[in-house]
């Protein structure tokens, strides 16, 4: 994340996004396929590292690492194609997806916000303890219990993000606000 400053002098919070164009790998329509959709491809990987399917499928389009499919109007879109940073103007808002950081296995003051036991009255080893999990009658926890356990690692969504600026000479797209993952996730972004 950076900073960035407009004409009027006002400080943006954004993310600097690194981008490429996509390259449609597949266009299904209603008659063939049952339903509309686009599929594309992005990155590149080793040739020794693609399966047999793999290579016929995407057969003079390269060796593209991910492959995604949207379901949406397919446009003028073709097999081969390329979809450019470019498509994307300062001010749109867009909906980013993708893998949040993995905080490893935490406890329910930090994975649930829980406050924890009182600070005094002979409560000796109690302050970030989950308290009772329920009745004694039932001999078992119910599911959906929140406790402790693995936190982060989720997909997610964040909504009505802004670009702020696109910059196609360096492929990268400015969207104010903090985007989920570490840096180096792959992240999809769908215009509104």
């Amino acid at each position: 994340m950076t900073e960035v400053f407009d004409e009027n002098g006002t400080v943006y919070p954004v993310t600097v996004i690194k981008t490429a164009p996509l390259t449609v790998t597949q266009v299904k329509t209603k008659e063939k396929d049952g339903y509309e959709a686009v599929q594309v491809g992005f990155g590149e990987k080793k040739e020794k590292r693609m399966r047999k399917a793999e290579k016929g499928h995407l057969k003079d389009l390269g060796n593209l690492r991910h492959l995604k499919e949207f379901r949406t109007a397919v446009g003028d879109l073709n097999r081969g194609s390329k979809i450019e940073p470019a498509v994307f103007v300062a001010g749109d808002k867009v909906t980013v997806s993708a893998t949040s950081k993995g905080k490893g296995f935490q406890g329910v003051v930090k994975r649930h916000g829980f406050h924890g036991g009182p600070r005094s009255h002979g409560q000796k080893h109690s302050e970030r303890e989950p308290g009772s999990i329920g009745t004694a009658g039932y001999q078992r926890v119910f599911k959906n219990r929140r406790m402790a356990g693995r936190m982060g690692g989720e997909r997610v969504t964040v909504k009505n993000l802004e670009v702020i600026k696109v910059d196609p000479e360096n492929n990268e797209l400015l969207i104010k606000g903090a985007i989920p993952g570490v840096r180096g996730t792959l992240v999809e972004i769908v215009a509104k």
